[in-house]
């Protein structure tokens, strides 16, 4: 995709279409007004016989308006006038996208990018703009066959601007929106293919493309001998079960030097069926998204890869399915872990916290400034925050407020959940250090606190995705989330945001 930024009036642009704003209360939004004016009129009388009621989500595209160079005009409802802020902005921006895939525009500009948005800039809206039409745009066809539907034709995206001053922030903005649509894209694609494809090999094999396409980018896999020698146990009780190898998959991008990195840990069970704590039957099919933890942060490190950040960053992925058979780990089983901790496994099927608490103790070795590990953790998550915000359990308020706020700006939410040692209590085990489960009161926040008994001494923080990695039903597939927040953090780490 082309962007480019723009100061000409809305009615002058040459272009496919010019896309317009008209508020809830009949107010017409900047390039609304201009196009009023120019086509004398039209606007105000299209509002007046409702034709245009300015409701969010609401369009009208007319074509070969009078006074107008375009071939198009998009009518874009902004919804109420007060308080307009950024969710109501990229709901229109969506609704644009909606309209602009069903068409045969090749060219766009948006003149939404001058209205007012509360607590934002140009830099932010070029982003949102970007994105948002990005990802609605984004089809996965890889597994049908036959005839499939056509991506929208849209070649490029024009962003106007109150000023040139603003020009290099919104252009700065498209460009890293870019490369974090095509980081949502590689996310989404891994997350929504099959189990039989997406094999553990195969995110390896993915982690080792982005290597080859990167300089700075160097990609090691290691295997089960490899992980077995490391005395990664606790991981390789989870694979236990299947026939499909396990992969340990490491990423690190050097942009800064002898800083030290930030380290992202991305669950990557390719397929949970439970383990011999096997899952009920209905849904399983979804549990191909239980790697959507590894799809994040391998499509993270393609971002900060294709905008060369000044930044070191290093990507830790377990990799393995979870299934039951003769060879699987039994409810019961003592297993130690790579940090000589011995572990109870009560349920198979709490198997995320037992590959990554190897992968943590592993990403010591990297002295890191920052750890994250990101993870469909616990369906206790989902029942405590929907589908809607992230989860962020740390010992570290200023990290957690670092997190979330990253999240408000990259408009990909999250919520911090507490984590203390009274939730320590419910791992206690007569057997072993500690048991992988402490019951259904406070799952999610157990689940953190089971992987902070591997992480003392660093700067940590569990982010639990299991509410918004994917979407179910009629829209199901994969949200490429946290990709945006993760992008932003790394972003404002290595001061590249204006």
């Amino acid at each position: 995709m082309e962007f480019f930024t723009t100061t000409s009036s809305a009615s002058r642009r040459a272009a496919g279409c010019v896309v317009i704003g008209v508020y809830a209360n009949g107010k017409l939004g900047v390039g609304a007004t201009e196009v009023d004016a120019a086509s004398q009129g039209a606007i105000s009388k299209l509002v007046k016989q409702g034709d245009v009621s300015g409701r969010a989500g609401s369009s009208l595209l007319i074509a070969g308006m009078s006074g107008v160079r375009a071939q198009r005009v998009l009518i874009v409802g902004l919804g109420k006038a007060s308080g307009f802020a950024v969710p109501q902005f990229r709901k229109a921006v969506a609704t644009v996208a909606s309209v602009i895939k069903d068409s045969k525009i090749l060219d766009m500009v948006s003149y939404l990018n001058v209205e007012e948005v509360a607590d934002t800039d140009a830099y932010y809206l070029a982003r949102y703009t970007v994105e948002t039409i990005g990802s609605a745009l984004y089809l996965f066809t890889e597994t049908k066959s036959g005839k499939q539907p056509r991506a929208a034709p849209l070649k490029k995206i024009g962003l106007a601007i109150a000023s040139r001053s603003a020009a290099k922030k919104a252009e700065l903005g498209a460009e890293h929106a870019q490369a974090i649509v095509d980081g949502m894209s590689l996310a989404k694609d891994l997350g929504n293919l099959p189990p039989n494809i997406c094999t553990p090999a195969y995110l390896a094999k993915t982690a080792q493309h982005i290597d080859r396409q990167n300089k700075k980018v160097t990609t090691k896999v290691l295997g089960e001998a490899e992980i077995k020698r490391l005395g990664m146990h606790s991981f390789l009780s989870v694979t236990s079960g299947t026939t499909l190898p396990a992969k340990f998959i490491i990423m690190q991008y050097n942009g800064a030097g002898r800083d030290k990195p930030v380290v992202l840990v991305g669950k990557g069970i390719t397929f949970d069926a439970g383990g011999i704590s096997l899952k009920p039957g209905s849904g399983m099919d979804e549990m191909k998204y239980d790697m959507c933890g590894a799809a994040a942060v391998i499509a993270t490190m393609a971002v900060v890869a294709k905008l060369k950040l000044s930044i070191n960053l290093t990507v830790v992925v377990p990799a393995c399915e979870n299934l039951p058979s003769g060879t699987a780990t039994r409810p019961g089983d003592i297993i130690t872990s790579m940090s000589g901790k011995t572990i109870e496994v009560l349920n198979t099927d709490a198997e995320g916290r037992l590959i990554l608490c190897d992968a943590l103790t592993y990403s010591r070795r990297f002295k890191p400034e920052v750890i994250i590990d990101v993870a469909t953790l616990t369906g206790a998550c989902v029942i405590a925050l929907g589908r809607h915000r992230t989860a962020v359990m740390t010992r570290s308020d200023k990290l957690a407020n670092e997190i979330t706020s990253a999240g408000i700006a990259a408009d990909d939410r999250a919520w911090q959940l507490p984590i203390s040692d009274e939730y320590d209590q419910q791992l206690k085990s007569n057997f072993a250090d500690l048991a992988n489960i402490g019951g259904r009161d406070g799952g999610a926040i157990t689940a953190a606190c089971f992987l902070s008994n591997f992480t003392e001494g660093m700067n940590w923080a569990h982010l639990d995705i299991a509410g918004t990695a994917w979407l179910s039903g009629a829209r199901k597939g994969s949200t490429g989330r946290p990709v945006p927040m993760l992008s932003e953090f790394v972003l404002q780490r290595a001061r590249a945001i204006p």
